[in-house]
């Protein structure tokens, strides 16, 4: 198991789900992204922006849940359109 880094910034968070999730669209739960006070934090901040949140599916599921804006959410699905903010 590798050590929780901070998801720093828009290009890590896709960096980091794409090394999870092997390709856009697969659905990858909130704890293999990072340290969970960090992926909250991180995650709220880019689901309140419209332009990046069009791209960012949010699910509550069987798993360990993360607070994303007030709600329990538990996996993550990028779009590959994200590439183009990136």
């Amino acid at each position: 198991m590798q050590p929780q880094r901070k998801p720093t910034g828009l290009q890590e968070i896709v960096t980091t789900y794409l090394a999870a999730a092997g390709e856009y669209g697969q659905p990858v739960a909130l704890g293999s992204l990072g340290a969970r006070e960090e992926v909250e934090s991180v995650l709220s901040a880019f689901d309140e922006d419209y332009h990046i949140s069009r791209f960012l599916h949010f699910r509550n599921d069987t798993g360990e849940s993360y607070n994303i804006n007030g709600f329990p959410q538990t996996h993550l699905t990028i779009d590959s359109e994200i590439q183009s903010i990136l």
